[in-house]
């Protein structure tokens, strides 16, 4: 994984303006991992790509995690800061990502992890058992039946899923201290590391427009200058 550049944040905040969060990780993924073609991203199981996010989060904007969301009961925002390094765990969940390339076998079904591909076609059903099927069948190996899944059967096929792969979900405890609701919530990493990106690039189209207006220097003469250097320019432009 390789740093993001100044000129790198402006071209994946550009290209990735109104696209969907799944396709904004691919995005940052690919923008760390040039040498690695974006169908092959696409191909990594969750986990594996959720670690590479929270590290890309790690090189460019720290450990710190910090987000919002609103209670469902009472609207109350609560805002809430995480370590990321909490998520990437310790040498036991390492050695199980090793191992996530390898096929599970529940029942005697084989299936695989599911990707950022399965997501995106369980992201097009408008019910959620629906979707779960949709990754279900879109990760079995070598079958052509198609079981009446229970939700028995759907839920021990998560558990097999969660346990071979303990990164491609991450459920946050979350408590509303206005109403008292207490509920669980997705961490979804994308949405901690895209506001950074956005708020680094609009930075950085200000100062590109003060220094440009100013002096009428290029966008790539501006950028190519040290983060140091183009901040004591601004600050005499602005003074």
């Amino acid at each position: 994984m390789r740093a993001l550049s100044d000129s790198d944040f402006l071209a994946l905040w550009e290209s990735g303006l109104r696209r969907h969060p799944l396709d904004r990780a691919l995005l940052a993924l690919s923008a760390a991992f040039p040498e690695t073609p974006c169908d092959r991203l696409a191909d990594w199981p969750l986990g594996r790509r959720n670690r590479a996010l929270v590290e890309l989060h790690f090189q460019n904007f720290g450990h710190s995690l910090q987000g919002w969301l609103a209670c469902a009961r009472c609207a109350e925002k609560l805002e809430f800061a995480l370590d990321g390094r909490v998520i990437t765990g310790d040498g036991q969940v390492n050695d199980e990502m090793r191992r996530s390339d390898q096929p599970i076998v529940v029942d005697g079904r084989t299936f695989r992890l599911p990707t950022s591909r399965d997501l995106a076609a369980a992201a097009a059903e408008t019910d959620p058992r629906r979707a779960v099927i949709r990754i279900v069948e879109n990760c079995r190996i070598g079958q052509e039946d198609t079981p009446a899944w229970s939700d028995e059967e759907l839920e021990k096929i998560g558990e097999a899923m969660a346990s071979a792969d303990p990164l491609a979900e991450t459920l946050l405890d979350l408590h509303c201290s206005s109403c008292g609701r207490e509920w669980q919530e997705t961490l979804d990493l994308i949405s901690f590391l895209w506001p950074e990106i956005e708020a680094r690039a609009r930075r950085l189209l200000l100062e590109v427009h003060a220094l440009a207006s100013a002096y009428g220097w290029t966008e790539n003469e501006i950028l190519s200058l040290s983060e140091n250097r183009r901040a004591h320019y601004v600050g005499m432009v602005q003074s």
